[in-house]
């Protein structure tokens, strides 16, 4: 073969590959990066970011960097929120990089070293966060606290509503993306009812308590082997059903604000 022969050769391959670059998808080239920012509610193991995380396809790359017991105040002060700049500054990073922030849960009242005033501290957070991220080009998504799922008389007690309402207004102030999970969640939750809520837990509802001579007797045992029984049943974090249920609605929520990611979830990814 000659020399111009190879030539042409090499320059119809590198227009093939132009035009299948300048046709593919987003999700194709990979132009997208998530990152996430929160408590335990979207953290691994206990939440839904992973979830979230593994619905997306897989070249997009989705950093979940949420920890338990985190408030919007802790997080910074404990140098977490530093991690999170660093990835923002990196240069050869996706074009466009969206962080959801999601707090509320530890801001509230009682948690010390957490908690954070409704008033004149959770905002000014919130909308810090918003302005770092904006700051170093990438999409700050506000996402207002996960509900708990504690029924009192058969009624939801949404106690984090001030909290994603305070979340809701530093959104328009300072125009960033609002994804109200609260509001969601909360309505989900209450159409189930406290039974079916009760699935969406890390494990299920211990057994009705027993007598006081059978818990004398299981203290005794338990006292003799050395070892204590705990359920990790509780109101407010996330088993494998929870976690996929409100990943799937964060999922939702999102592709409805910025309908261009939809192509960036994976087509199969069923309702959950």
């Amino acid at each position: 073969m000659s020399r111009r022969s190879c030539r042409l050769l090499v320059l119809a391959a590198c227009l093939a590959a132009s035009s299948f670059l300048a046709s593919a998808s987003p999700a194709e080239v990979g132009t997208v990066r998530v990152i996430l920012v929160g408590d335990s509610t979207m953290a691994t193991r206990t939440g839904y970011g992973d979830a979230l995380c593994a619905a997306l396809r897989a070249n997009i790359k989705c950093i979940n960097l949420a920890r338990g017991g985190r408030s919007s105040g802790s997080f910074r002060a404990e140098g977490l929120w530093d991690n999170v700049m660093s990835l923002l500054r990196e240069k050869d990073a996706a074009p466009t990089t969206y962080v959801l922030i999601q707090f509320g849960h530890n801001d509230q009242p009682g948690k010390p070293g957490r908690s954070t005033d409704l008033v004149t501290e959770f905002p000014v957070n919130i909308a810090r966060y918003v302005d770092d991220v904006k700051s170093l080009g990438a999409v700050p998504v506000l996402v207002t606290p996960l509900t708990r799922r504690i029924f009192r008389e058969g009624v939801l007690q949404n106690d984090l509503k001030p909290w994603a309402d305070a979340t809701r207004r530093i959104a328009e102030t300072r125009q960033a993306i609002l994804l109200d999970l609260n509001a969601k969640s909360a309505a989900a939750v209450t159409t189930m009812g406290s039974a079916e809520a009760d699935t969406l837990a890390e494990e299920p509802p211990p057994e009705k308590l027993p007598s006081d001579a059978v818990k004398a007797a299981n203290a005794a045992k338990q006292e003799a082997n050395g070892a204590t029984a705990k359920s990790r049943f509780d109101y407010t974090h996330l088993g494998a059903k929870g976690a996929a249920f409100f990943a799937r609605m964060v999922e939702q929520e999102l592709t409805q604000a910025v309908p261009s990611l939809a192509a960036q979830f994976k087509a199969d990814n069923p309702p959950r």
